[in-house]
């Protein structure tokens, strides 16, 4: 656990060491704010389903950005093999580094907080959608962390990485939209729908927690870190 602890801080201080941790989390406040009201005043109802609408297709760039460099920059660097040979698992680095980009990607999203709270005062929105979409904004970025994790070992360009994440990312996301489903037959229809990144999201940002959807991210994280791993353990053999 003190190694994964040791790892989690170098890599979360290594975001804010620099600028680029500020421009990510300015970008991302600015389009979502400028997104959501741009068709909040049009609609004109006080609720948050335009920002959880398009959270998906921003993660779908925002999150790659964030983990392209985890591995890519190591490798390039030379120092992932300084780091094999310390006294720690690959696990215990895959997780701290996890870790890091996923508290980095929360506290880019509570940072919009101030978006229900002036809801709040303008308006009566159901608050049970507000705080589904919430608890699935943080897991559905979980599990576009993984996957972004997992390419970003097996490259050393971060350009690379990012275009790859973004691909897995996007397939896994309009793989159970309607306008997919409909082209595909029957008997895959329920498959893909399930395998959908943005069905189940768009689930739990009804307000609806069902444990069907928790336990498919989980299972999406865990699939790819365990790939992340098994990509170490090729590179110590």
């Amino acid at each position: 656990m003190q190694n994964i602890i040791a790892i989690f801080k170098r890599e979360f201080k290594g975001y804010f060491n620099s600028t680029i941790a500020y421009i990510f989390i300015t970008f991302f406040l600015a389009l979502t704010g400028w997104l959501f009201f741009r068709s909040f005043f049009i609609v004109n109802q006080a609720e948050m389903r335009g920002f959880f609408a398009i959270l998906p297709w921003i993660f779908l760039f925002f999150v790659p950005a964030i983990t392209m460099r985890l591995w890519a920059e190591e490798k390039k660097l030379g120092t992932l093999e300084i780091l094999m040979t310390l006294p720690v698992k690959d696990h215990e680095v895959i997780l701290g580094k996890f870790l890091a980009s996923y508290t980095f990607l929360a506290v880019t999203i509570l940072l919009s907080l101030p978006l229900p709270i002036t809801i709040l005062y303008l308006g009566g929105p159901d608050k049970g959608p507000i705080i589904g979409g919430y608890i699935g904004a943080l897991l559905m970025g979980g599990a576009f962390l993984a996957i972004g994790l997992f390419v970003s070992s097996l490259t050393e360009n971060q350009i690379i990485a990012f275009i790859i994440a973004v691909a897995i990312s996007f397939g896994l996301l309009i793989i159970g939209e309607q306008f997919v489903l409909f082209s595909l037959p029957d008997w895959l229809v329920p498959i893909c729908s399930y395998l959908g990144l943005g069905s189940h999201f768009s689930g739990i940002g009804r307000g609806v927690i069902d444990s069907r959807d928790i336990i498919y991210y989980l299972s999406v994280i865990l699939f790819f870190i365990f790939l992340n791993t098994r990509t170490l353990e090729g590179r110590r053999w």
